[in-house]
């Protein structure tokens, strides 16, 4: 049984897109649209425990502004993401938001040895399509042979509906994949479809629990910039390429 495929989520995962560019582009439509809201990065670390930024500030407000007036809540939502949206993808475009150590590298070595790319996220296409043509270049977006993105399924991590959709698309059986990943929303996302999940960390999600991850790292590493391994069995690799990854998949098969 060898691996065949790796599948991304991206918020997290690929970039610091939460601090780097969510919250930024939440602050700032809030403040284009006349709101005094400011989330801090205490607030939003809090909030990511809720996936899907109208899911979000349908969240905020039902939670921390209670005397807040709307007519119709959803339909607020959805303007302020959707702007919130526009804001997230002008940031990527200005070059804002750097993929993480180790992402590029990966790509091209997987590439490289043949395996197959995917992404699975919560996000929405355009931030993935913004992220993704931005740091590697509009053509890196035909390297993943399936893109399951925004609400092509009817429920967000932690369920695993989108990670049962990718692996359905790719007609591929959860064994012959490794998913990457960086919070406990998205494990248990990856958990619920079978897939071994490695893991690596941000501010954000350091202190989530990842019972069943393959291996928690607090990033992919550089060959002149080892990862730190935070959880898992010992390795002579340094740094994450096809070779460990093999490694990794044979020792959880």
């Amino acid at each position: 049984m060898a691996l065949q495929a790796l599948i991304f989520d991206v918020d997290g995962t690929l970039a610091n897109t939460e601090r780097d560019g969510h919250l930024v582009a939440f602050n700032l439509a809030f403040a284009e649209l006349g709101l005094d809201w400011v989330w801090s990065n205490k607030l939003y670390h809090k909030l990511l425990n809720v996936t899907g930024g109208q899911l979000r500030i349908k969240h905020y407000v039902n939670d921390y502004m209670p005397d807040f007036s709307h007519d119709d809540l959803d339909s607020f939502a959805a303007s302020v993401h959707a702007l919130k949206t526009e804001i997230y993808v002008r940031l990527v475009h200005e070059g804002k938001i750097p993929l993480r150590p180790g992402v590029k590298r990966l790509f091209n070595e997987a590439r490289a040895a043949g395996l197959r790319l995917a992404i699975a996220t919560t996000t929405t296409p355009d931030n993935v399509d913004a992220l993704i043509s931005n740091t590697l270049g509009h053509e890196a977006l035909d390297w993943f042979e399936v893109i399951g993105a925004g609400n092509v399924v009817p429920n967000l991590k932690p369920a695993g509906d989108i990670y049962h959709w990718v692996l359905e698309q790719m007609n591929l059986e959860a064994k012959d994949c490794i998913a990457f990943e960086d919070s406990h929303n998205g494990i248990a996302s990856a958990m619920d479809a079978n897939l071994k999940t490695l893991i690596t960390v941000n501010e954000y999600t350091e202190s989530h629990q990842f019972d069943e991850a393959i291996v928690i790292l607090n990033n992919l590493g550089e060959p002149n910039n080892p990862f730190k391994m935070i959880e898992g069995n010992p390795s002579q690799a340094t740094f994450v390429n096809v070779d460990y990854l093999k490694e990794l998949h044979a020792k959880h098969c």
